[in-house]
């Protein structure tokens, strides 16, 4: 099964073990309906923000929309810009409650990132090149060999200002629930 028919098959479900309508699921992710249904019918690639969207709505973990079980190395690209290509080190992980992706953000590339649910904490470690990082509304640099811890339940965002790709890794751990 490729990675878009996994997102479409996973995305319905999703939405219909919760007994959710596409209105519903539009109003709890701030995807709009359209573009839900056209994901669920595999008419319609979504950005990798659209999913972020989506998994924090759904309150369930980014790499359940591209990592499907006992798949090797799955990717998602962005397909509005090709900017942002993501694969999963270590998928959703439980027990640990954390999931651990390598990605690469293209020369002059910036992808804002909508806050994660309430108490993820994000490590983002620079493994080639330079990131720019923006959280509580400020930027910074990180270089190969840097990281950044921050809470990813606030709004952030990462830039490549470089004529090179920048390629840097990102845990997410999220808080356990009640």
């Amino acid at each position: 099964m490729d990675i878009a028919t996994y997102l479409a098959a996973t995305l319905k479900t999703l939405r219909l073990s919760r007994s959710l309508s596409l209105t519903q699921a539009a109003e709890l992710t701030g995807v709009s309906k359209a573009m839900l249904g056209q994901i669920e019918r595999n008419e319609s690639s979504p950005t990798v923000a659209t999913l972020w969207k989506i998994a924090t709505g759904f309150n369930v973990p980014f790499s359940l929309f591209i990592a499907p079980p006992a798949a090797h190395a799955p990717t998602a690209y962005d397909p509005q810009q090709q900017a942002m290509i993501v694969t999963p080190l270590f998928p959703w992980d439980e027990a640990l409650r954390f999931e651990l992706f390598a990605i690469t953000l293209a020369p002059g590339a910036v992808s804002e990132s909508t806050p994660h649910e309430s108490g993820v904490i994000e490590h983002v470690v620079v493994i080639e090149g330079e990131l720019e990082m923006q959280t509580q509304g400020r930027w910074q640099r990180l270089a190969a060999g840097e990281g950044l811890r921050f809470r990813g339940d606030e709004p952030h965002a990462y830039r490549n200002a470089s004529a090179l790709p920048v390629r840097f890794h990102s845990l997410i751990h999220y808080v356990k629930t009640a």
